[in-house]
């Protein structure tokens, strides 16, 4: 939470001086100010050395001596969005409680000969994609998968997981280090701990149980005690279990008439929210299932639906209607979910195939809960064990739209409605649609502001920004250029943008028109794939920029890239390659070797999906 007159002892000036100046700190550079702020009240034993890039801290509330400093422990995160980083962070912090010395550092900053140092590592890394380890974690994976990789013999070491179980390839990052650690010689701690979209108390175990045994192999107790769990931890901000109520300002399509799609632009207020936010960060939106999905599940289960049902082990129970709309994901299924369900259908035909990884794949696309309970019915079903089934329902993420420098009292959003035909039913998008179809202005939606620390945007005219967002992807784009507009920063700039159609599909385009007038934006270069014979789409307008693109990047350029992972951004990074290859005649592996340095250098960010 922001500091501001009603939450702390400063006046207006100094919290807003306070706040500006906390938004540019890295998580290291908060650490350190932490272990210094206490330091001059007395109650820290800072140690000698200077301040490094990586993180490293001492608390001590009596004497140095009391430190249990015998073994050096690690903590690094692989993260894409933010989770493992804030898991890492308060990891780190809880290790500080118990008076350990810690360096806390992302893994594309871990240097080689340091990490042949290491002897208690905890690795905290999220998957992303089908299998793929987050951009800031790609060097450190390849490094340790390499001959280069040291033998680990006198490392202990535990992994925490994210990910969502919705993917094949589910953890699948944390399940690569886990594997390559143990097979340098390294002893495990803890074993790994996979976690889905839902990984707050999962992640609070893993933290118990290695600190715990860290306290036991230095001899000062078992006793895990810790002033907040991750939870709480979180709780002193908006987050999903206390949630901001923002009211609906303005609900707009931006679609023209007679268009394949229909994009919303939400505007919410944020009255006296207490955080700020950048471009490049998140809206997390909590959503509720379609209330006629909701109805015909209920019919289908034969069930009663006010019914009081269980959500967890811990015996809390919500009436049924209530669970299924707010609690429970009914609308996509997963390999685990069919394995549960295997176990407490007692369905024969679900039982033999449920080893049948190809048919799990298949069949788990574009069929839900009800799906499920129609083909394979089942009478051993009851409400009392249902919760074992499903999984909570997750929040969504969407770019914010908006610049706070703006509009500090609104956030916006650019949201797609999902729509489609499977196996002879509609489908729809959860939130999208929800969005489009049953949320009106004056309407109050539950939401968070989540930072996004790998998608952050130079804020001065010699740095070029190349910027590549086709459909929905141009959000965080508009969010750049207006916050440059209040900033008065003009040129350098570059937009890729794509669509089906110029007439109905160029989404904020009166905007883009405009900033490039008054050179706010100094190029623009449009693909619309529907309005030429053969289809068009940004990754083609790169390649017909090839030179210019090049002497861009050579001019010390920055490239964003925001939208789907799949294919669009797959592609455009094939493009890019191609680029530097051929305007910088090099090899296809020496281009890749200057994307993988741009990315080190922060000089090429990704936010895909």
């Amino acid at each position: 939470m922001n500091l501001s007159v009603s939450n702390s002892p400063f006046d207006q000036e100094q919290a807003a001086q306070l706040n500006q100046i906390f938004q540019t700190l890295t998580a290291e550079q908060q650490i350190w100010l932490t272990g210094y702020l206490t330091a001059q009240q007395g109650a820290v034993a800072q140690t000698t050395e200077a301040p490094q890039q990586v993180a490293e801290y001492v608390l001590n509330n009596e004497s140095e001596s009391q430190t249990n400093n015998d073994r050096h422990i690690t903590v690094v995160y692989g993260s894409e969005t933010g989770n493992a980083q804030s898991l890492a962070e308060i990891f780190a912090d809880r290790l500080v409680e118990h008076n350990y010395t810690v360096k806390l550092t992302a893994m594309d900053e871990i240097k080689q000969k340091e990490f042949k140092k290491v002897e208690d590592l905890f690795v905290i890394t999220a998957t992303h994609g089908e299998g793929d380890p987050p951009d800031n974690a790609l060097t450190f994976h390849e490094f340790i998968h390499s001959r280069k990789a040291p033998k680990l013999e006198n490392v202990r070491f535990s992994v925490l997981a994210l990910g969502d179980e919705s993917y094949e390839y589910f953890c699948q990052t944390g399940k690569d280090f886990d594997a390559k650690l143990l097979e340098l010689g390294a002893e495990r701690l803890t074993d790994r701990q996979d976690c889905d979209l839902d990984f707050d108390d999962l992640a609070e175990k893993w933290m118990n149980k290695n600190i715990e045994i860290l306290n036991q192999s230095t001899g000062h107790g078992s006793t895990v005690t810790s002033t907040e769990t991750v939870q709480s931890a979180k709780e002193k901000r908006y987050s999903k279990s206390n949630p901001y109520k923002a009211e609906v300002l303005e609900n707009i399509n931006l679609n023209g008439r007679g268009s394949n799609k229909e994009v919303r632009h939400v505007e919410l207020l944020l009255d006296n929210y207490g955080e700020s936010f950048e471009p490049g960060d998140c809206v997390v939106v909590l959503p509720q299932n379609e209330p006629e999905i909701v109805t015909l599940l209920i019919e289908t289960l034969g069930w009663d639906k006010d019914i009081e049902i269980p959500i967890n082990d811990d015996g809390d129970t919500l009436p049924l209607e209530k669970a299924l709309t707010e609690h429970f994901e009914i609308t996509k299924l997963t390999k685990p979910l069919l394995q549960k369900a295997a176990e407490l259908f007692g369905n024969t035909e679900l039982l033999s195939q449920i080893d049948n990884a190809e048919w799990i794949q298949q069949y788990v696309d574009g069929r839900d809960v009800i799906d499920l309970l129609i083909e394979f019915p089942t009478s051993e079903l009851k409400p009392e064990t249902f919760y074992k089934l499903l999984r909570k329902l997750p929040a969504r993420e969407y770019s914010i739209a908006s610049s706070y420098e703006a509009t500090p009292d609104e956030v916006h959003i650019t949201v797609g409605a999902v729509r489609y035909e499977a196996h002879e039913r509609t489908r729809k998008g959860v939130c999208s649609v929800q969005l489009a179809e049953r949320i009106q202005p004056g309407d109050t939606l539950p939401i968070y502001l989540k930072k996004n620390p790998n998608f952050k945007f130079p804020f001065d005219e010699e740095t070029p920004v190349i910027m590549i967002g086709p459909g929905t992807g141009v959000a965080p784009f508009r969010s750049y250029m207006q916050e440059r507009e209040e900033l008065g920063l003009s040129g350098n700039t570059w937009l890729f943008f794509g669509e089906q159609y110029f007439t109905t599909d160029f989404l904020y385009q009166t905007e883009w028109q405009a900033w490039l007038k008054d050179e706010t934006l100094a190029k623009l270069d449009l693909a619309f794939s529907r309005d030429t014979e053969e289809k068009i789409y940004v990754q083609h307008r790169i390649a017909q920029q090839s030179e210019l693109f090049y002497q861009w990047l050579q001019d010390g350029a920055a490239i964003y890239v925001c939208g789907d992972e799949k294919h669009m951004a797959k592609d455009v990074h094939d493009t890019i390659r191609s680029v530097i290859e051929q305007e910088g005649d090099m090899s296809e592996a020496d281009a890749e070797a200057y994307l993988t340095q741009m990315k080190q250098e922060k000089r090429y960010q990704r936010d895909v999906y």
